[in-house]
């Protein structure tokens, strides 16, 4: 058995700000394409703010994503660490493979 007894914070913190960012980037580029699609359908107006808004996704979920996966992976890592500390840390059991 292995037990994880501590999670160093800044390199969880980094991990889940680039998977959130790649993750904000595909949903950007959905929302690029429902913004552009709704605003060919629309009225001109309108049709200007949605491909606005769809160029903005791209460029602006990925960082609103990668920001909240940094601060959440923070998070995460600093609670896990606490609750360790009191109960223990969470036990794995590894096998080695033969080659």
């Amino acid at each position: 058995m292995v037990k994880i007894k501590m999670i160093d914070a800044l390199p969880l913190g980094k991990i889940s700000g680039i998977l959130y960012a790649l993750i904000g980037f595909i949903v950007g580029v959905i929302m690029s394409f429902v913004s552009i699609i709704g605003a060919s359908l629309g009225e001109p107006e309108v049709g200007i703010f949605g491909a606005l808004f769809g160029i903005g996704a791209i460029i602006l979920f990925p960082i609103l994503y990668g920001v909240m996966g940094f601060v959440g992976g923070l998070i995460s890592a600093l609670l896990y660490n606490l609750i360790a500390k009191w109960i223990g840390g969470i036990e794995i059991e590894l096998e080695t493979q033969k080659m």
